[in-house]
């Protein structure tokens, strides 16, 4: 049996380099030489929950140098050892999107908007992906009956108006968390805040929710905000973020919005605090509390910030979790 090393691996490929330079591929009818592709396929996948569809339609990604202050309680260093170990890139920190759609057969329901059509052409397509990846999967945006929204961070809001200010789900009634709406909408509240993305967060609530004349009907916890799908209150993140358990058929799915960003950090990390939760134990609280109930009841779940589709099921890893993604389907 011949063993194979790195050096004898690295040496083939120099080799095998050296002899394509010195090949006459020209007289060869293969050797045309193809266009690169500047664009990746639409980003959909589907899967079912009994008699539910899921569609998970990518909004794309964001991308930027890790701040030193990204997870409060733990060293750049280490944060960077945590990508690398997820084979990320050192000191920079990409955050997936990936809102979905439920249909249920009698309404088709949209959780969650991600970042916005404007930020497609500001981002040069890198985000604001959501409703090109929506009409690709075959979903009419004037079809859709409910919008649920989990909490106020402009990822997950800014997708229900257009870049024009108009409702980008005309159709739809807008459910919001019921705490959510008044935090964020209590005047005293925003008047009290004293970072700049503290500021940010609360104006760009009012930008979304004055366009659509705030009409929206509020929700509380641990009710069903539509048939099979429950309202979980997953505080910490913000003070009224959501949760939902989606049931059908005897089978069950759990949508975490953001009770962790990217799992490679915050999910074999449980106890780092990210900068962006509010309340940080509160939100390590939940997070423990979650993900023990995923390992122990073996329930799919279905990750805001996750890579796409951004499904999968959860594990023990030592002091925290890990995620194992759902094989890929061709079919349903």
């Amino acid at each position: 049996m011949t063993g194979l090393s790195r050096r004898h691996v690295l040496t083939g490929a120099a080799a095998a380099s050296a002899a394509t330079a010195l090949t006459p591929l020209a007289n060869s009818p293969a050797s045309a030489a193809a266009p690169l592709a500047t664009t990746q396929a639409p980003g959909w996948y589907r899967y079912n929950v009994g008699s539910y569809q899921i569609t998970v339609a990518t909004d794309g990604k964001r991308s930027f140098k890790l701040p030193d202050s990204f997870v409060l309680n733990a060293k750049k260093d280490q944060v960077n050892e945590a990508l690398l170990a997820a084979h990320m890139e050192k000191d920079m920190m990409t955050i997936p999107y990936s809102p979905i759609v439920i249909n249920t057969g009698s309404k088709l329901i949209v959780v969650d908007t991600g970042v916005g059509e404007a930020n497609f052409e500001r981002s040069k397509g890198v985000s604001g992906q959501f409703q090109s990846n929506l009409k690709a999967a075959g979903i009419d945006r004037d079809k859709v009956d409910t919008v649920i929204i989990s909490h106020f961070h402009g990822d997950h809001i800014n997708g229900l108006i257009k870049p024009d200010g108009s409702p980008a789900f005309p159709n739809a009634e807008i459910l919001v968390p019921a705490v959510e709406w008044k935090y964020f909408m209590d005047d005293g509240e925003m008047s009290r805040q004293t970072t700049d993305r503290m500021k940010e967060v609360f104006a760009g609530t009012r930008t979304v929710f004055d366009a659509l004349k705030r009409k929206v009907t509020q929700y509380e916890a641990g009710k069903e905000v539509a048939p099979g799908i429950t309202a979980v209150a997953t505080y910490g993140h913000t003070p009224g973020h959501i949760s939902y358990v989606v049931a059908s058929g005897g089978k069950t799915l759990y949508v975490q919005s953001d009770v962790t960003n990217h799992p490679a950090l915050f999910a074999r990390n449980p106890g780092w605090h990210a900068f962006f939760d509010q309340d940080p134990q509160m939100a390590e609280a939940t997070r423990r509390k979650v993900y023990d109930m995923l390992v122990a009841d073996k329930m799919m779940v279905q990750g805001f910030h996750y890579p796409f589709p951004s499904v999968a099921y959860v594990e023990k890893a030592g002091s925290g979790y890990r995620e194992i993604p759902v094989a890929w389907d061709s079919s349903l």
